[in-house]
């Protein structure tokens, strides 16, 4: 019998790396949807040691921080934008903002980006705010 020192797929890191292919394919979906409604995306991916933001975009005099979710169904990738991970893009969103001080004035928003198989994207702007 096969371990897994033998050779032998670890099956929670085929899942990881599957939901990681998932993920970055359903990024580049939002970004491309974000783009044909007239945004400019300027970052993906921004990580920080309290939280990630999937995309900052730019709409005029606008800063969205968009939380990309793909799911099965759009409502179940609208239940999955959890107040603790809302939490950490806020925070995230927050170190972002400091090292671009060339946006502060800007009107600022929390938005997601819910994707799933043979939909259109579904930009639900304003998902959640900042606000204690």
């Amino acid at each position: 019998m096969a371990g897994p020192d033998e050779g032998e797929p670890n099956p929670v890191s085929l899942a990881r790396a599957r939901a990681f292919r998932t993920g970055l394919s359903a990024e580049s979906r939002a970004a491309a949807f974000l783009i044909a409604k007239g945004y400019r995306i300027l970052a993906k991916r921004f990580r920080t040691p309290h939280g990630e933001i999937d995309l900052v975009a730019r709409r005029r005099n606008l800063v969205a921080f968009v939380e990309v979710k793909a799911r099965e169904t759009l409502d179940a990738a609208a239940y999955a934008v959890t107040p603790r991970q809302q939490a950490r893009i806020i925070a995230a969103a927050q170190i972002w903002l400091m090292a671009h001080g060339e946006y502060d004035g800007y009107d600022l928003r929390f938005d997601a980006m819910l994707v799933a198989p043979r939909r259109l994207p579904r930009h639900v702007m304003a998902a959640f705010d900042a606000s204690p």
